[in-house]
């Protein structure tokens, strides 16, 4: 059986090939992404990954905020056709994709592992700083102190003070010692998975482990740990690599799929979509960041989430766009309490103002806030079905003319709002379609694996008729939709333009 594969480019010119998870309905916001922040090109995807190659280094791919997880790319091939061939032939297809080319597996392991050594420096630099900052710190305090001591019974206790001196600088000896054995102890275990890989075609270091997922035809004829078994012992065969399950150096991640095969290198072990400044997480953190940047957020913009929750939407939205005054409200004492803890764990007390309101009175002048972004609740444990239309008069109310506004909807909601509640949503919106977004443009292997970006502006363009089928509310003009997965249910990202003022 044929396959095509994809695989990395190299060297400073060239950049490197990566690819992130994201999301279903997510893919279009980190397309976006990937070529503003990155500047990547040979960008494409498919349903749930986007591929690019970039030569940005490590900092700038740490910022990615629509990605769930960063791979560096081993291969992307055609899917197994697993109906015309017995089990065993599959099995031996696997193998191939270790087997067929091991060179290209030993220099991606060289790209990870010089990723590996920059994060480590760059952590030892950081550390370094802060210790060498509060050891000036110490010194200033001490200098001082013995300056005034020495001043005040210099005559008298002459020979104490030398040996206290003494005494202090032999603490100080000592101490440094034992922080320079911490140090090492820290940098030893930073630099272990460098260290495996010094010599990975000898494998006398390094640990890995096999993280599968499938879906689709595969996924029906094999296990996960099938799979698993089979890719994990042609990697012992071909480099002497040992299994590790629990904390292996490496890990390699592989999913098989009716549309692609693809096998990749974790960059990070944290995934990019668990913030560290987010103390509890309230919507997906991704979702949050990508109904921030449908915004189209300015400096000096008044931003008012009237439904904050945690306040994961405001937080995303000032991390990265500061200069704003951003206000958030709720009419739940118990939200705001987590709101406001989530803000002090950020560090943004000072960015975004909390105050307890109804969303369907808010106490704000008509027509004086320039954006609006807000997670409708819906699902069991929130639901404001019937709500919905006098929520969106108040929001109209306290927009201004020009204003946007961005809304996280169920299906239920939109039915509501076109006045047709037995009627299905027959929206096919931007970046989806009603299967999985990309699915059919990979099914035919006669043509692409991946839709490259000038297919990607021509299915922008024929979505925007059934986007026309939404009718307004009122003055609210909607202009852009995305269909997102949350998890079971689906939703939908709508972007809406206040046109005029009510009335008129």
């Amino acid at each position: 059986m044929a396959a095509v594969t994809e695989d990395l480019h190299f060297g400073p010119a060239a950049g490197t090939r990566f690819f992130c998870t994201a999301s279903r309905g997510l893919e279009p916001f980190l397309l976006r992404e990937v070529r503003t922040r990155l500047r990547a090109t040979q960008v494409e995807y498919i349903s749930g990954k986007v591929f690019f190659t970039t030569c940005c280094d490590l900092n700038m791919l740490k910022r990615l905020k629509s990605a769930e997880r960063l791979f560096l790319l081993i291969k992307k091939q055609f899917p197994f056709n697993v109906s015309s061939v017995s089990k065993g032939q599959i099995f031996n297809e696997m193998e191939k994709l270790i087997n067929d080319d091991p060179e290209n597996w030993l220099n991606t392991l060289s790209i990870w592992k010089n990723l590996l050594e920059f994060d480590a420096k760059e952590e030892e630099l950081s550390q370094k700083d802060v210790n060498s900052l509060k050891r000036k710190v110490g010194e200033d305090d001490n200098t001082i102190a013995k300056k005034v001591k020495t001043e005040q019974v210099q005559e008298i206790h002459e020979n104490k003070e030398c040996q206290r001196e003494k005494q202090t600088e032999e603490t100080l000896e000592q101490g440094n010692c034992i922080t320079q054995r911490e140090e090492l102890q820290e940098e030893e275990l930073q630099n272990d998975a460098v260290e495996a890989v010094d010599t990975p075609t000898k494998g006398k270091h390094l640990t890995f482990r096999v993280s599968c997922r499938c879906s689709g035809a595969i996924a029906k004829t094999f296990t996960t740990q099938e799979i698993g078994r089979v890719i994990g012992i042609a990697l012992k065969k071909q480099f002497g690599w040992k299994v590790d399950l629990r904390n292996p150096n490496l890990e390699i991640f592989i999913h098989l799929s009716d549309i692609y095969s693809v096998v990749g290198i974790p960059v990070f072990r944290v995934p990019l979509a668990s913030r560290a400044y987010i103390k509890t997480a309230g919507l997906r953190s991704t979702i949050a960041w990508a109904m921030a940047s449908l915004a189209e957020i300015k400096a000096g913009a008044f931003v008012l989430d009237p439904m904050c929750g945690l306040g994961t939407i405001l937080l995303e939205a000032a991390k990265e766009w500061p200069d704003v005054y951003y206000v958030g409200a709720d009419v739940s004492d118990s939200q705001l309490l987590g709101a406001s803890d989530n803000l002090k764990a950020a560090g943004l007390k000072d960015k975004i103002e909390l105050l307890k309101g109804s969303v369907i009175e808010l106490p704000l002048p008509s027509e004086s806030v320039d954006i609006i972004i807000s997670d409708i609740p819906f699902g069991k444990k929130f639901k404001l079905g019937k709500d919905i239309k006098s929520i969106l008069q108040e929001m109209e109310r306290v927009l201004h003319v020009g204003g946007t506004i961005v809304l996280l909807l169920s299906g239920d909601h939109l039915r509501r709002l076109k006045g047709c509640e037995e009627s299905s949503v027959s929206l096919c919106p931007k970046g989806s379609r009603t299967d999985e977004p990309g699915s059919e443009e990979c099914l035919n292997p006669e043509e692409k694996a991946a839709v490259p970006e000038p297919a990607w502006s021509s299915l922008e363009a024929s979505n925007q008729e059934h986007l026309d089928r939404m009718p307004p509310f009122g003055s609210l003009v909607p202009v852009e939709c995305y269909k997102v997965s949350l998890g079971k249910p689906d939703a939908f990202i709508y972007k809406y333009k206040k046109s005029h003022s009510p009335g008129q």
